[in-house]
């Protein structure tokens, strides 16, 4: 048995996506299996269908049926099983073959009764990424808190705001990290070192003058790995070896994580053809895809970033478009905020507190 229960994992086609995206983070495979009242498979909602269905329009409470009958129209319309006793080499290189970390294990009947985790099979497998943790900024906007410290030592709860970035890297399977500096950057490496107490290979990079939030990687050794490169001021649950295999499938020179914000409008909104009216809305809402400040970078991207001049991840990524590179993005369903001023310091104490937000190394490994 790869799973002791089953259960927790199974779904019938009437729940929301939103609760099919609880389930997911609740048992932290990846994966819910929506069954009918024999077990029998139906189909598989993994992470990458939710943020794959949000970036197509569905809301988060559309019932997981229509999400189904709208995959059936992706390129990924079956879902990948085997027979329960398949040997765990045979179901490796399934794995492997079609970019996925689950597979369902059927009886001879098609109900489920297992599930083969990639985790299971290669237990602490790292992660092929090379993180960048961009903590070079002044933090102006979290005066006075940061006039005699830097941003990435922070309390945030009882621990500094870079070690649960690194404690989240660390669990993701991520090993090797760069960290580029600036502001204290003395503080920064002291608290750090090498980044051994952690489990993890921590390398620096300064800036000696402010290259912007792409123009650093000019600096850092040519990796040979895709680089995730993260804000030094973001807190967040985000799954990277969920946006790593999203990555892989897009075949994009550079995914950037995307969170849903929404807007509404305090006024009636006319729309108009020339002086006429041909229509009102009434305090509409529109959603819109923001930027999160994580990002997924190919090395041969690097190429694109000038030398010793600031340059913003904007930049790159406008720059791949012009080049007509694939650039993808991911959207967030896990927790996020953005530490940039101090009521989202004051917000991110009072989601630790309240138990909304858990450091990488509290939970269960995310799969």
């Amino acid at each position: 048995m790869y799973r002791k229960d089953i259960e927790p994992l199974l779904i019938n086609s009437t729940i929301t996506i939103k609760e099919v995206i609880n389930s997911i983070n609740r048992h932290g495979c990846g994966i819910a299996l929506l069954v009918d009242e024999k077990k029998q498979l139906i189909g598989t909602i993994t992470d990458g269908d939710i943020r794959r269905a949000i970036l197509s329009g569905l809301g988060i409470q559309t019932i997981a049926s229509v999400l189904i009958e709208h995959k059936n129209t992706s390129p990924y319309p079956k879902p990948i099983t085997a027979l329960q006793g398949t040997d765990p080499n045979i179901l490796l290189a399934l794995m492997r073959k079609h970019a996925i970390r689950q597979v369902p294990l059927l009886d001879s009947d098609g109900s489920v009764v297992d599930l083969a985790l990639m985790d299971d099979l290669l237990p602490g497998d790292a992660l092929p990424v090379q993180a960048v943790i961009m903590a070079g900024g002044f933090g102006t906007r979290l005066r006075p808190l940061t006039d005699n410290t830097p941003k990435p030592l922070l309390p945030v709860g009882d621990r500094p705001l870079m070690e649960l970035i690194v404690s989240q890297l660390r669990h993701s399977g991520i090993r090797r990290i760069q960290v580029t500096t600036h502001y204290m950057a003395d503080r920064v490496k002291e608290h750090f070192g090498n980044g051994n107490m952690m489990g993890v290979e921590i390398d620096y990079t300064n800036e000696e003058h402010p290259l912007g939030t792409a123009g650093a990687l000019g600096l850092i050794p040519q990796p040979k790995e895709p680089l995730l490169v993260i804000n030094g001021d973001i807190l967040t649950n985000l799954d990277f070896r969920a946006m790593h295999t999203y990555h892989q499938k897009q075949k994009a020179e550079l995914t950037v994580a995307v969170r849903q914000y929404s807007y509404q409008v305090p006024y009636g909104v006319l729309e108009c053809d020339g002086p006429r009216v041909i229509g009102l809305h009434e305090k509409p809402t529109y959603n819109f895809f923001v930027n999160a400040g994580i990002y997924l970078v190919q090395p041969a991207a690097l190429e694109l970033i000038p030398k010793e001049r600031r340059f913003d991840m904007t930049d790159l990524i406008q720059a791949l478009v012009d080049k007509g590179q694939v650039v993808s993005c991911f959207p967030i369903v896990e927790y996020w905020l953005d530490i940039g001023q101090t009521t989202d310091y004051e917000q991110a104490q009072k989601d630790i507190r309240e138990g909304k937000f858990s450091p990488g190394d509290e939970r269960q490994n995310p799969g």
